[in-house]
């Protein structure tokens, strides 16, 4: 018999490095509070800071911009870009190619909820793509 499912406290105190290329503070996911059906994390891309070109294969992607301003190229070849500002949401369908990068001088964090509850099961590298931003 399974236990009985209770709430959960994280304190984003640890972070794990994301296939992506960046360093995330560990949140809500299957691996820390064995959610089934979403999971959210909290980044911070230091100024300069780009991810590699990926998509998240069956799970769609929602974000909230805190601070700072980041750059989101996306689509079958990353042909269209986005600036998303503090105060923003960023919603990133299931299957659609991005590379987000902070242009910028400043810092720049969010928080990151994905309808994967896996930190980072469904990840799939673009490595073709990377080259298409320069």
């Amino acid at each position: 018999m399974s236990p009985k499912p209770t709430c959960h406290l994280i304190r984003p105190e640890s972070s794990y490095e994301g296939k992506q290329g960046l360093s995330y503070f560990a949140g809500i996911a299957a691996e820390t509070v064995g959610s089934s059906g979403i999971c959210m994390h909290l980044l911070t891309m230091p100024p300069g800071a780009r991810a590699k070109a990926h998509l998240h294969e069956s799970h769609e992607t929602a974000i909230y911009v805190l601070s700072g301003e980041v750059h989101t190229w996306y689509g079958d070849k990353l042909e269209q870009q986005i600036l998303v500002k503090a105060g923003d949401l960023f919603y990133i369908p299931a299957g659609v190619p991005h590379l987000p990068a902070n242009l910028s001088g400043s810092p720049a964090s969010a928080v990151i909820a994905r309808t994967d509850p896996n930190e980072q099961e469904s990840v799939v590298l673009l490595p073709e793509l990377d080259a298409l931003v320069a």
